[in-house]
């Protein structure tokens, strides 16, 4: 008799080490999903900082007197990029401008960045909800209403050329 509730006192403990231990695993994959959308925020805030200046120099350059209104959304910057691209080729002695030139170097490496924070944003959330979706840890996720976030994806829109006025 003994031995048999010396066996079922372990096998409590046991499955109470095992809820403890899928309950962390998930709390530790929620946090990690919400520090990779933290880091995609920061990049995009840096690159939102970084594009008026790169527009200066370029309508500096091209000589032209206009406001240029500042994208709000990540994709419609995205979308200007392109179309600033295609601007900056008009003007070949804008390549050789230095103060250009280290603006479009740190817009190279933010947009490399980004797409970083952006890939492994998406893995996070990838290992996150497949966890909550399997046996046997689906069923602590149920119990703590875990639920499964969203993959960052570009809209339709940010497929579209651009517009950049100067």
């Amino acid at each position: 008799m003994g031995w048999i509730i010396l066996a079922i006192v372990i096998v409590i403990i046991a499955l109470v080490l095992w809820a403890v231990g899928a309950y962390n695993a998930l709390v530790a994959l929620r946090n990690r999903v919400k520090n990779g959308w933290a880091q995609i925020d920061v990049q995009l805030k840096q690159r939102a900082d970084l594009i008026p200046n790169l527009v200066e120099t370029v309508k500096g350059y091209a000589g032209h007197e206009s406001s240029v209104e500042r994208a709000t959304a990540e994709n419609a910057l995205s979308r200007a990029l392109f179309n600033l691209q295609a601007t900056m080729e008009a003007y070949p002695q804008l390549q050789a401008n230095q103060n250009f030139m280290d603006l479009q170097a740190q817009l190279k490496d933010l947009e490399t960045k980004i797409a970083y924070a952006r890939q492994f944003y998406n893995d996070v959330v990838l290992k996150y909800n497949t966890k909550i979706e399997t046996v046997p840890s689906n069923i602590i996720a149920g119990m703590f209403h875990f639920e499964q976030e969203q993959y960052f994806q570009a809209d339709e829109g940010s497929r579209q050329v651009p517009q950049v006025r100067f």
